[in-house]
């Protein structure tokens, strides 16, 4: 199931995905601290950061929380859950929807264990158990109604 694009939920590209973990990582932040935040060689310039934040602005990924002087300090406004689920369901769109062919990519290349299959299966069964109830729930609701 994929999500529906909204701007809550942004589509982030690598840079703005590197910049809003230099804010999840280090809170609200000015653009030259974002900018510091990437290793010497290869760092983006400062404007190319100062564009790229004013682009997550206007996604909502980001807003700005106040102003020191020149300077206007960014926070998160998107959490780094829904941004790692949104890529996630990404990925799995470019597999038309089916997560099969990705865990089995993950299995070969070792970068799934056994004990994250384990884990996993543990949170299928938790949301499987909290369906049931819902679902019961809602049953005996509509049931008592018709009473």
């Amino acid at each position: 199931m994929l999500l529906r694009r909204t701007l809550s939920n942004p589509k982030l590209s690598a840079l703005e995905l590197q910049i809003m973990e230099a804010l999840w990582n280090n809170g609200a932040s000015s653009v030259r601290e974002i900018q510091e935040t990437f290793p010497e060689p290869g760092r983006p310039a400062y404007t190319t950061v100062q564009t790229t934040v004013y682009r997550l602005e206007k996604k909502g990924a980001l807003r700005c929380v106040k102003r020191i002087s020149n300077a206007n300090i960014f926070e998160a406004s998107i959490s780094r859950s829904d941004a790692h689920g949104r890529l996630v369901d990404d990925v799995i769109g470019l597999f038309g929807g089916e997560a099969r062919p990705v865990m089995a990519r993950l299995i070969e290349s070792g970068k799934l264990t056994l004990e994250d299959i384990k884990d996993a299966e543990r949170t299928l069964r938790s949301l499987s158990r909290k369906k049931k109830d819902e679902r019961a729930t809602h049953y005996f609701r509509d049931y008592s109604r018709d009473c």
